[in-house]
């Protein structure tokens, strides 16, 4: 029987939004709710495709009355929220992937990549994590092992195992990942939105808690 080498995969993924009718920019043809994962070796129309998407998910409505009003020019409503908003989010999270098993943790739903601190609450702090709902993933440890279980509310729920030391490491690359991703989307923006630039490549960093938020409606 031949030997399978074990090997886990860890990716930031983000959560695509549906791009039907989309023309302001070049973008990929993902299904919506697809997961798309986000580095450096991004092509334009893949990096058209996250900031579309980042875009979506902060499409709402601020709360403060004194913001401005959604603009009716098509790119400026398009960019509205991910502009002004206080806090913004990347719907999805990490993905672990077992290559031998064929087993994948996925973020569930309500998860966001602004919340990926809390895989160090499990390595560093209470020992245990939560990332959304439907399904409902879970990571507990258990002196030097991590346990990755697929959906906690199911009792037969696929699980992975790797040890703390290889959790961190996986950990700091999608880090780099995101920051490598980080590049490559301020060249697109410099090409793709040079009137927006410093602006959308802000944003960016905010959504992913690369910085600080900034002031409700800056």
């Amino acid at each position: 029987m031949p030997h399978t080498l074990r090997v886990i995969v860890l990716q930031p993924v983000l959560e695509v939004s549906g791009a039907s009718g989309f023309s302001l920019w070049p973008v990929s043809e993902l299904e919506p709710y697809a997961f798309l994962p986000l580095s450096g070796a991004l092509a334009p129309a893949e990096v058209g495709t996250a900031v579309m998407s980042i875009a979506a998910h902060n499409n709402v409505a601020p709360a403060a009355d004194d913001c401005p009003s959604r603009p009716t020019d098509p790119l400026g409503a398009v960019l509205h929220g991910l502009l002004i908003m206080e806090e913004l989010v990347a719907c999805s999270g990490l993905r672990v992937t077992d290559t031998a098993s064929g087993v994948t943790l996925l973020p569930g739903c309500c998860n966001g990549l602004e919340e990926r601190r809390d895989w160090f609450d499990v390595l560093d702090g209470d020992g245990w994590a939560s990332f959304g709902h439907d399904p409902s993933p879970l990571a507990q440890r258990h002196g030097d092992i991590v346990r990755l279980t697929v959906d906690a509310d199911r009792e037969d729920s696929p699980v992975i195992e790797l040890a703390t030391a290889e959790l961190r490491r996986l950990l700091t690359g999608a880090e780099r990942d995101l920051t490598e991703f980080l590049d490559v989307a301020a060249a697109w923006t410099s090409r793709q939105l040079p009137n927006h630039t410093a602006l959308v490549t802000s944003a960016l960093a905010r959504a992913l808690l690369f910085c600080e938020p900034a002031p409700p409606c800056a």
